[in-house]
């Protein structure tokens, strides 16, 4: 029976892989709230559920990014200021 049932998620709003943080962010907590609210059916609220679990991947994942350009720049930072340091303990020899 379950195979005959589907989930329109695609029908709660814009494809996830296109949100913004912000975006898929607001959309994420007005799904809480709907949930929460308890007068969806079952079917609505696991195709909410669903989204939901998409939306929350897609901030992980603008996260993540986050964390990874900003260790990026570090890094860059950290090299450029240890050439820096390298440099001038040698012009002082």
């Amino acid at each position: 029976m379950s195979e005959n049932i589907s989930f329109h998620t695609e029908e709660l709003g814009a494809p996830v892989e296109t949100l913004s943080y912000e975006q898929a962010r607001s959309e994420l907590e007005n799904v809480v709230r709907q949930l929460e609210s308890g007068t969806s059916n079952l079917e609505s609220s696991i195709a909410l559920w669903e989204r939901g679990e998409a939306l929350a991947s897609r901030c992980e994942a603008w996260l993540e990014g986050a964390r990874e350009r900003l260790h990026a720049v570090r890094n860059t930072q950290d090299t450029t200021d240890e050439e820096a340091e390298s440099e001038g303990s040698e012009s002082e020899d």
